[in-house]
């Protein structure tokens, strides 16, 4: 797509690389094709070691902005389950993760652009003091230029800009949204949104008016710079063709936020 000079932009980013052994998850080659940021899972709570590199190789191919997703160590949990660790221990595991992903993506030749946690660990980022400080202190440490993806309102995106980094605020597509700008739980059933129109619809508005409806109809003011469209939801690909589509077609310039 030709860029537009002084257009809006927006970034599309989707979790991928959570494959893992003889398990597949979502349809990495075909999204990305679409988004402009990949989430690639790092080992610990998805992803092994030929995936990763491979997943890697066809975001580079697609010039998709490659981002480490860090997460607790749960593969069996999938990384939605909050563990309760030290500092020392979760600073180690967030290094372990850096390094993993920067030497497949370097065989892939890609490298990492930014950072996004997953999961469990992603929401104990909003209000937990020490595992936000573990993951911010680390990713400053091991490179001071690397971006962080995070929710709107985390004490994480103060703790980024106390440390030097740059903190991007970040939305949800298919994620439904609680009042106080929070994600619904997945262990409520209305917690993934699969309308796709309604999606788009929720996008446009995001982008346009700087707005997110919540599930009961608050109009919740959102700045993301960002839009997450998961891999592993049902009809990932085509939801994110078609956010991708509208956004565009409304001339909004799609952009990763580290080029």
């Amino acid at each position: 797509m030709a860029v537009t000079t002084g257009a809006p932009r927006i970034d599309l980013n989707s979790d991928v690389g959570e494959s893992f052994g003889n398990w597949r998850i979502g349809d990495d080659g075909a999204i990305l094709q679409t988004v402009s940021s990949a989430n690639i899972a790092c080992g610990f709570h998805a992803g092994d070691p030929l995936t990763i590199q491979a997943t890697a190789r066809i975001a580079a191919e697609n010039d998709v902005a490659v981002g480490a997703h860090i997460g607790y160590r749960d593969l069996a949990g999938f990384g939605r389950r909050h563990l309760e660790c030290s500092y020392d221990e979760l600073a180690a595991d967030v290094r372990y993760q850096l390094g993993a992903l920067q030497a497949m993506a370097g065989a892939a030749g890609a490298r990492i652009r930014y950072v996004k946690p997953h999961g469990a660990l992603y929401h104990a980022m909003i209000g937990h003091e020490t595992h936000s400080r573990a993951v911010i202190d680390t990713i400053a440490s091991y490179d001071p230029e690397l971006p962080v993806l995070l929710l709107p309102g985390s004490v994480a995106l103060q703790h980024a800009a106390d440390a030097g980094l740059r903190g991007v605020a970040e939305a949800f597509a298919d994620r439904n949204y609680n009042p106080d700008g929070t994600l619904v739980s997945r262990r409520e059933p209305d917690a993934v949104l699969h309308d796709t129109s309604q999606v788009v619809e929720n996008m446009l508005r995001l982008a346009q008016d700087r707005e997110i409806i919540a599930r009961d109809g608050t109009r919740i003011p959102a700045e993301a710079e960002s839009i997450c469209v998961h891999g592993d939801t049902t009809g990932a690909v085509e939801m994110a063709q078609a956010v991708r589509a509208a956004l565009e077609d409304g001339g909004v310039e799609i952009r990763s936020f580290v080029a």
